[in-house]
């Protein structure tokens, strides 16, 4: 039931999960392409555990028994060479990757356009694409490294620390790109190339 306590809400007792209400690491977990498999009977959990007492029980005397006394030497130890060349690891795809790694909570904006989250009060400046977000529903972020955030959709309404304190602008690489590439424009109109 593990398995199912992470990824979905918790079934009733021999239940499907719910796909569609995914907890954090679910969402997580969907939003990198990641599919988990649900583990539905309790049995399966024990299993794995008494596996993993089966190897933890002899692995100190083997270690012991070829001379392995430091973790260097038993990560030798264990060491194989892979059957095939190249690497398993796919390329990330070229977005950040913050969002899907902090946990998120669905928030109404005030119609004084605040948003409440952990007993703190942000202020959401004034966006161009649209005159007041008041009733609309925004994400607020609660990133790895204590920041805070919000979002609508794809777009970013504001960063803060901890203590709800705005955080200065952080152009994306995109938005750096572009800005790089329009200089350059520029510059190269301005010398006749």
């Amino acid at each position: 039931m593990i398995a199912t306590a992470i990824s979905g809400w918790p079934p009733k007792a021999g239940g499907a999960v719910d796909s569609q209400r995914l907890t954090q690491v679910g969402r997580a977990l969907c939003e990198l392409g990641i599919q988990m498999i649900h583990a539905y009977s309790p049995q399966r959990t024990g299993r794995s555990e008494r596996k993993f007492a089966t190897w933890q029980r002899p692995l100190p005397q083997e270690l012991r028994l070829v001379g392995c006394t430091a973790p260097e030497q038993a990560n030798r130890f264990f060491q194989l060479a892979a059957m095939q060349r190249g690497s398993v690891f796919v390329p990330r795809p070229n977005r950040d990757l913050r969002p899907a790694f902090s946990l998120q909570f669905a928030r109404t904006v005030n119609r004084d356009n605040t948003v409440s989250f952990q007993n703190l009060s942000f202020q959401i400046e004034p966006v161009k694409w649209r005159g007041t977000l008041a009733g609309c529903s925004v994400t607020a972020h609660q990133h790895l490294d204590g920041t805070l955030s919000l979002s609508y959709g794809p777009h970013c309404l504001g960063r803060y620390d901890a203590a709800g304190a705005p955080l200065p602008a952080v152009a994306s690489r995109a938005d750096s790109r572009r800005r790089k590439d329009l200089t350059l424009a520029i510059r190269a109109n301005k010398s006749g190339v």
